[in-house]
């Protein structure tokens, strides 16, 4: 069984490109913050190179390095590689490809994104050709993108960012659709993270920081289950953390509304051949066991349709059909009703 779970933050940028720290910086506001692992994904158009020799244990945390690869559209979230990708003038599956032949994985990054209508003109980095192949699954839930694309005037703005916990936006239903509709044909994984930047907006006369490192990386986190415990062995948390991520084992989260470790869904079969979530097994029946930390909604998803919804820190589901099962969590918060905080990947029952 997956006994260990560890939690981090992927998708931040450093000064390598357009972020606002160093990667020694960020990891201690990610130590700070409890995180186990943090993933740097610079973009590659902005870097002079992938930066290797910083990744490792920088306190308590491991920090690995990675690459966002794309400058106008498609941009691709690259793990594992052992040197630079380059996307200007590659095609989107040739990207792909080249992060393949070093035997890297990567995810699809906010792939329906929208931009943000006030000030930047709703431009959005989004992928136009979805009939790619051989990417590892996608990022559903970004939080800058979220967050700033419901800012359409310098009014909402203020509001969102008086309230950028409670009013963030869970994965767009359009991005949902496309997962579960990927999912039924093969297993892709989910993840995903906070776009951290951490640099000052501009405007005229107006300078600030909306966003800092220390409340980013509490935001969006993928929380990873994994065999057993990691040490001080560098090299084989990262290879343990990165398999997680290929397998989907894992879910995302928005700890910053509620910290969601101990969240759990598996299948338990009548056999004793259990399956968590990421997995895939040939149908029989058995129990779908969801257990979560606190008190909220908890929503089971089958095929991309609503299944069954319970309230309360647990919940059984007879299970009697085939089918992909994944499960998403809302939490009740006063005055701003249910709020999406965990979504985790499926099980498969084929």
């Amino acid at each position: 069984m997956f006994d260990f779970e560890y939690v981090g933050n992927l998708h931040i940028h450093s000064r390598h490109s357009d972020g606002g720290g160093n990667i020694a910086e960020i990891a201690r506001f990610a130590e700070d913050a409890e995180l186990d692992f943090i993933c740097i994904n610079d973009h590659d158009f902005m870097t002079d190179d992938l930066h290797l020799e910083e990744e490792g244990y920088h306190g308590k945390v491991m920090v690995f390095v990675g690459l966002e690869i794309g400058r106008n559209d498609h941009h691709y979230l690259a793990y594992g590689l052992k040197h630079l990708v380059r996307g200007d003038n590659l095609k989107p599956q040739e990207v792909i490809d080249r992060v393949n032949e070093q035997k890297g994985f990567g995810f699809l990054a906010h792939p329906f994104e929208k931009g943000m209508p006030f000030f930047e003109k709703s431009k959005a980095f989004k992928w136009k050709d979805l009939s790619v192949k051989g990417f590892t699954g996608l990022s559903i839930w970004n939080f800058s993108s979220r967050w700033k694309e419901r800012v359409k005037t310098p009014f909402h703005g203020i509001v969102l960012l008086a309230f950028k916990t409670q009013l963030l936006k869970g994965p767009s239903r359009k991005t949902l659709m496309f997962w579960d509709d990927l999912c039924r044909h093969k297993r892709i994984s989910a993840i995903g993270g906070s776009d951290a930047h951490a640099t000052d907006f501009k405007w005229g006369p107006i300078r600030f920081k909306p966003f800092s490192y220390d409340f980013l990386l509490n935001t969006i986190n993928v929380h990873v289950l994994l065999h057993k415990r990691i040490w001080k062995d560098f090299e084989g948390g990262k290879a343990a953390v990165y398999d997680a991520l290929r397998e989907g084992r894992l879910f995302i989260a928005h700890d910053a509304l509620c910290p969601a470790k101990g969240f759990r869904f598996d299948f338990l079969s009548i056999d004793g051949s259990d399956l968590v979530m990421g997995e895939s097994g040939i149908f029989q029946k058995g129990e779908m066991v969801i257990e979560i930390p606190s008190e909220g909604e908890i929503r089971l998803i089958k095929d991309g349709k609503l299944e069954g919804k319970w309230r309360g820190r647990e919940a059984v589901y007879k299970v009697r059909e085939k089918g992909v099962y994944r499960v998403e969590v809302y939490r009740r918060i006063f005055v701003f009703g249910w709020r999406p905080w965990i979504f985790s990947n499926p099980i498969y029952l084929r």
